[in-house]
């Protein structure tokens, strides 16, 4: 029997998240319905991410929960892919046999016909496709099925040319490859007309773009061809690399109102020793020099950054090194994690030798700092202040509302403004992650069509749930 329904259960990054979107619609053109859950589908896929600890060890739990559907509907089909398929590849099978589909990062395009293979030969074909292209610019489907009808996902690039010890990146996603700009405003114009306000410019390294049709078009230039189109009232992109941003790049963002002001500086590390044996190609010194240029670019932008602890090597100077950088910089939000094993990384050679246990006390003496640091800047730089949020949807409470100021801050309030209302919000309450307001104008804005809302299915369909 051809399956006709499939549901998609997505982890990890929005890079992620757009390859799902991308899948389902390449799955609806294939005549396949999405669904809501697990136990109305036809085919179950699991995108899957392999940068946080454990990752190939959660994929397989969660396959062997999901088995049980396959032992009650005997033609239903599993399917891995993303990081984690990448990294596993053939093992998967061996590991897993009843997963019937196993595609990497660069052959989303090629699971319809997969599919067909599967279901005109049953017996004992199992498909695994994880080869690593060699062209120039990455596959693109044709209209994805956008799982959000705020905010539109455009990759404009994939892969990695870094080789930080830590990083499992490159061997997941490959080297860089970068689509033509062309390609790219074909794709923000479609999110236009469908009503989107806001776009999310993606990439592993998404500041290294280069354009492959025109030499001499980068990241800067794109940027601030976007931020002309006046439809769209905000432009966020992710994920940087710090050494990508040159005083052109700083400029385009501070003198343009619809780029959003927050920007994200992954540092790792505050120590210059532990900085070179993550091969992060920047120093100290280097990082807060550009920090220090976004400071002072005439606009206020607020900065986030990644931080590990616990790295091979990693002393308690080392450590208290990170910490002096942190206060000194006073990062908006970070993301942090303990330091662990990533498999065909250079680290994974190295012991491992800073003990759990320590590796647990750091992260949590961090976390309580930042914790301090975003409650102080939430206080002075927000509170009894109004800013203009752009509504997504109902907070967690059920009650309140819910959006995001231009610099990624969550706000929550009473009302009932629609997704894709702009509302302009006084801030009364502040907390160390998110704050509570009321509304000053219940004025309404530009809003997502009901094409781009038709997206509230996706919802279910593409379930997103971060490892």
């Amino acid at each position: 029997m051809k399956a006709k329904t499939f549901f998609i259960e997505t982890h990890g990054c929005q890079m992620n998240e757009h390859d799902s979107e991308k899948i389902a619609g390449l799955l609806v053109h294939r005549g396949m319905t999405p669904v809501h859950s697990l136990d109305e589908a036809d085919l179950y896929l699991l995108n899957t991410c392999s940068v946080r600890e454990k990752a190939a060890q959660r994929v397989y739990s969660r396959l062997g929960e999901v088995r049980r559907r396959k032992r009650e509907k005997a033609d239903f089909l599993i399917g891995v892919v993303g990081c984690v398929a990448q990294q596993e590849s053939r093992e998967m099978i061996r590991r897993a046999p009843y997963v019937d589909l196993v595609v990497g990062t660069h052959l989303y395009h090629s699971i319809p016909d997969l599919l067909d293979g599967i279901e005109s030969n049953p017996a004992g074909s199992q498909r695994v496709a994880t080869q690593f292209l060699k062209d120039s610019a990455p596959v693109e489907v044709g209209a994805a099925l956008r799982g959000s009808g705020i905010r539109a996902h455009v990759t404009i690039m994939e892969g990695c040319n870094k080789r930080c010890a830590f990083c499992v990146v490159p061997f997941t996603r490959g080297a860089e490859r970068n689509r033509p700009r062309s390609a790219i405003f074909e794709d923000v114009r479609r999110a236009i007309d469908q009503g989107y306000v806001e776009v999310l410019l993606l990439g592993q390294t998404v500041n290294s773009y280069r354009d492959p049709g025109k030499a001499g078009y980068r990241f800067a230039h794109l940027l601030a061809d976007v931020a002309r189109e006046k439809a769209l009232r905000r432009i966020r992109f992710t994920s940087p690399h710090p050494r990508h941003f040159d005083d052109e790049l700083i400029e385009s963002i501070a003198s343009r109102e619809n780029i959003c002001n927050q920007v994200h500086l992954p540092l790792q590390s505050g120590s210059n020793r532990i900085l070179r044996k993550m091969r992060r190609q920047h120093d100290r010194e280097w990082f807060l020099e550009l920090v220090e240029k976004f400071r002072s670019c005439g606009r206020p932008i607020a900065l986030s950054t990644d931080m590990i602890v616990g790295f091979p090597g990693e002393s308690e100077d080392d450590f208290q090194q990170t910490l002096k950088v942190v206060r000194m910089v006073r990062f908006e939000s970070m993301f942090s994690f303990k330091y662990s094993v990533r498999p065909n990384t250079e680290a994974a050679a190295w012991r491992d030798d800073v003990p759990e246990p320590e590796k647990t006390s750091r992260l949590m003496i961090l976390q309580r700092l930042q914790r301090e640091i975003q409650l102080q800047i939430h206080r002075e730089s927000y509170l009894g202040k109004t800013f203009e949020i752009l509504t997504e949807g109902t907070s967690r409470d059920g009650v309140l509302r819910f959006g995001r100021t231009t610099t990624n801050k969550v706000v929550n309030f009473p009302g009932n403004p629609q997704p894709g209302t702009f509302v302009d919000i006084l801030i009364e309450e502040a907390g160390p992650n998110s704050f509570r307001g009321r509304p000053r104008s219940n004025v309404s804005k530009p809003e997502p069509s009901t094409e781009a809302l038709s997206g509230a299915l996706e919802k279910g369909v593409l379930n997103g749930t971060g490892i």
